[in-house]
């Protein structure tokens, strides 16, 4: 198999395409990421209990459109909301933390 030396690792990608970490461009891209992440967290939260937008919707007392933003990255979502998806819709427990 011949080797491809044009490839490069996602941590060099990341480096070289938003700086080092520190930097206001790697600080937004992360933060951007940790927002994507969330919604993709829920997402899978959802699937594994085998509920559909509008079940978890109806659990915590929003609307299915709602729910759709949060998982796609759309919409903005307050604590106290997140805790509701994830404890009374999901069934789960938030766990929040600070990094310095």
């Amino acid at each position: 198999m011949k080797k491809n030396n044009n490839l490069i690792t996602l941590d060099d990608f990341i480096d070289k395409e938003y700086g080092q970490k520190g930097t206001p461009k790697r600080d937004k891209f992360e933060q951007g990421f940790s927002e994507f992440r969330l919604g993709v967290l829920i997402y899978e939260a959802r699937k594994a209990k085998g509920m559909t937008q509008t079940q978890l919707a109806d659990k915590c007392g929003t609307t299915k459109a709602y729910i759709s933003k949060v998982e796609n990255d759309v919409k903005d979502v307050r604590v106290a909301t997140l805790r509701k998806i994830i404890e009374e819709g999901l069934g789960g427990r938030l766990e929040l933390s600070i990094k310095l």
